[in-house]
């Protein structure tokens, strides 16, 4: 199935993808470690053999030029979702192909397995204002509260203080160096890459606890 979009440079992208028949995709903490070391390994143009490098070292691995600028990123169980900006004719597209090449190969060998793990396409949608993009970093970096409660959009947030313990306990999200610029995995990212919407570190968590105070109105 054709991808109705067409990518161009400096513009700013949602972009996810889930296992094939929504199967789950990351089994364990190690998978999840295993693909945010690919996010940054696969952001670039140098390949890589991940047998060759030195294990907890592979942060500090040379990708020679960036493909794209990741601002931020979500895993779940049987998907992810990506903020991605095109820096490079074709970067995303690229990056993506890398990416999921790497991780099925991973996955595949070591569950004894063949064929796809993710849906043919990764889906992407052109975020083409600065309201649509700072809504979908909010969404990403909320996206695991679906884990502890699962309709919390229709029914709002049950326990407020659990939920956000939850996602700065939450490993696996960019919410953290959002928090805490000091992370290892901080270099996946480029933050600066970002319109400034927040002056601080403050004003980013009151604008994502808005969100989480939020509550889809029910239909008439």
């Amino acid at each position: 199935m054709s991808r109705k979009i067409n990518f161009a440079i400096d513009e700013y992208y949602h972009v996810y993808n889930r296992g094939t028949d929504k199967r789950i995709i990351f089994n364990n903490d190690y998978d999840k470690n295993r693909f945010l070391k690919l996010l940054y390994l696969c952001n670039g143009e140098k390949s890589f053999h991940f047998a060759d490098l030195i294990k907890g070292n592979e942060f500090h691995f040379y990708c020679g030029k960036k493909l794209v600028e990741i601002v931020s990123y979500c895993l779940m169980d049987n998907h992810f979702h990506l903020l991605v900006k095109e820096i490079q004719e074709g970067g995303l597209s690229c990056f993506m192909h890398k990416l999921a090449t790497s991780y099925t190969m991973y996955f595949n060998k070591t569950n004894e397995r063949k064929g796809s793990l993710f849906e043919s396409n990764f889906n992407a949608k052109h975020l083409d204002s600065n309201e649509y993009l700072e809504y979908t970093l909010a969404y990403i970096h909320l996206n695991p509260i679906k884990m502890i409660e699962p309709d919390w959009k229709e029914v709002g947030i049950k326990n407020q203080e659990q939920a956000k313990n939850f996602l700065n306990k939450y490993r696996y999200s960019s919410y953290l160096d959002y928090l805490n610029p000091s992370r290892v995995e901080g270099c996946i990212l480029n933050k600066d890459a970002l319109p400034e919407f927040y002056e601080n570190r403050q004003e980013f968590e009151e604008y994502l606890t808005d969100w989480l105070n939020y509550r889809e109105e029910s239909p008439d």
